[in-house]
């Protein structure tokens, strides 16, 4: 897969890209001598300069420092979200497709149920009665956002069940379990990884929409889109506190979405 992505120049810059992203995300207390919550009042709404690069916010607060906090948040919520498609909605949708009859009714139809209503309103819905925060993220998150998952999952494996070598397995006698692990679920890869990646960056868009309803994390923690709404207060006097993190969020979205429409054609049998 990555000799693939090597030979495409958009894919590869956007690997680049997240690798980056990430890199400074981590290593930010190494690559910033500021804190993230160090106020300095004097130094308030200073431009970008060779001390602050990225400028400083109304409390004097270092941008770029902040910014690269704030990508901790944002790609922990993405990356949490991909987390939840890979272990539940894959597990969802391989039992509900793999089973099928009653049991695929079942679970489908509590599917349906919650797929019948966007699932950024359940997402704003639970945060107003679990209240702002991190955690209260993650269980929002964690309740909604393995639908599309299982859905394809599903598809998939009521494809794949009834080919030639998952009857050998049951013809060997192999346990449902070893079945969908070892034979159905593999030959699910493409679709899994391509679903799983596009759930990053719809996840830190999520958080960004939430931070600007006044649902997002809470002080002192700031994500990207904590900051944008920050900015956004002071947009026609200081339009740089606006600029760098939503242009942190726009790349990081692009790039994620780059490398998943390449990913996708690279396990589309029907590309090649």
């Amino acid at each position: 897969m990555l000799k693939k992505i090597k030979k495409n120049k958009i894919a590869f810059i956007s690997f680049l890209t997240i690798i980056l992203i990430i890199l400074l995300a981590v290593f930010v207390p190494v690559i910033t001598p500021y804190s993230y919550f160090e106020q300095e009042l004097s130094m308030a709404n200073s431009p970008p300069s060779f001390s602050h690069i990225f400028g400083t916010d109304n409390l004097g607060r270092d941008l770029f420092t902040r910014v690269l906090y704030g990508a901790r948040i944002s790609l922990a919520i993405g990356f949490f979200a991909a987390f939840l498609n890979l272990i539940v909605g894959v597990l969802y949708g391989g039992i509900s497709g793999y089973f099928g009859g009653n049991i695929d009714n079942v679970m489908m139809r509590i599917v349906d149920i919650f797929y019948s209503i966007p699932l950024i309103l359940y997402v704003v819905l639970l945060m107003v009665v679990l209240k702002p925060g991190l955690v209260n993220i993650f269980i929002a998150l964690s309740i909604v956002y393995w639908l599309r998952m299982a859905r394809i999952v599903r598809n998939q494996v009521m494809s794949l069940k009834n080919k030639e070598y998952v009857l050998a397995a049951k013809m060997l006698k192999a346990s449902h379990f070893r079945i969908i692990t070892k034979h159905i679920l593999p030959n699910c890869f493409g679709p899994i990884l391509v679903t799983a990646t596009l759930a990053i960056p719809e996840a830190i868009f999520t958080e960004a929409f939430l931070s600007f309803v006044g649902l997002g994390v809470t002080a002192p923690m700031a994500s990207w889109g904590v900051l944008a709404v920050d900015g956004l207060n002071s947009l026609r006097s200081y339009p740089y506190q606006l600029l760098f993190p939503s242009l942190f969020i726009c790349i990081t979205m692009f790039s994620f979405n780059f490398l998943s429409d390449y990913l996708r054609d690279v396990f589309d049998p029907k590309m090649k």
